[in-house]
């Protein structure tokens, strides 16, 4: 098999990158008169080979997500992990619990009742208690995964039942929209619930995590209270699809 042999003008403009958008998150935290230790940045590394994310692990990122299971175990073994978190923020089918339960620190998109008692019983079966966030499709668009904020109390409650797993707060993914003012409406909604879901204290439910903004809107998503933001593309260039 060739060995691949990474670019290092590609390593070279990924930590630039890496180094302006951990800036600009910080800035953007002031701006909106929060603590920039508050807000974390997350290295999206979806279809990312391992040579171009060490580096910047090795630059102090300490948070990455993936999309996939089978491309996080995948790779995983190549990837300099130590003092890393771990989430898997993609469409997760109740067929990969088993493969992804107990290798990753969080999922992020736990968005039916099916899916949390799978993953409350293969956590139960390794004896690990799995961190959780609900994924909300804010923008009820068909063609994205998450549940309606109409139904997200009853799901909490129903969540809250299980063993096992645990619910750390709410992610999401907005609609396109035109402006800013448009994309940072949809972030107040589900900021709003996150914060009356807080008032509620739901045993087994914590509100700490509201992942919400990636490359295009990170900023507006810090304005309207994320503490999460998921960024790819615009630290590791655009994604490679085969």
């Amino acid at each position: 098999m060739e060995k691949f042999i990474p670019d290092e003008g590609r390593i070279k403009s990924t930590l630039n990158n890496y180094r302006r958008i951990k800036a600009d998150v910080e800035e953007t935290a002031v701006k909106a008169g929060r603590d920039p230790k508050d807000v974390r940045l997350m290295c999206v590394t979806k279809t990312v080979e391992a040579q171009y994310i060490n580096p910047v692990l090795d630059d102090g990122a300490n948070l990455i997500g993936e999309n996939r299971v089978q491309e996080f175990l995948g790779k995983k073994d190549d990837l300099h992990l130590d003092k890393v978190e771990k989430h898997l923020i993609g469409h997760l089918q109740t067929n990969k619990v088993k493969q992804i339960v107990g290798e990753v620190d969080m999922i992020e998109s736990v968005d039916s009742i099916k899916l949390a008692k799978e993953i409350s019983k293969e956590s139960v079966k390794k004896g690990v208690c799995t961190n959780v966030l609900v994924e909300v499709n804010v923008g009820k668009e068909e063609s994205k995964s998450g549940i309606y904020i109409e139904q997200l109390e009853d799901l909490l409650f129903q969540i809250s039942e299980l063993p096992s797993i645990c619910v750390k707060g709410l992610m999401t993914i907005p609609p396109i929209c035109d402006n800013d003012a448009q994309v940072r409406k949809f972030f107040a909604i589900i900021h709003q619930s996150f914060i009356d879901i807080k008032a509620k204290t739901i045993d087994n439910v914590s509100m700490d995590i509201l992942s919400m903004g990636m490359s295009a809107d990170y900023e507006q998503a810090i304005m309207e209270g994320s503490n999460i933001v998921r960024v790819g593309s615009a630290i590791f260039g655009a994604r490679k699809y085969c």
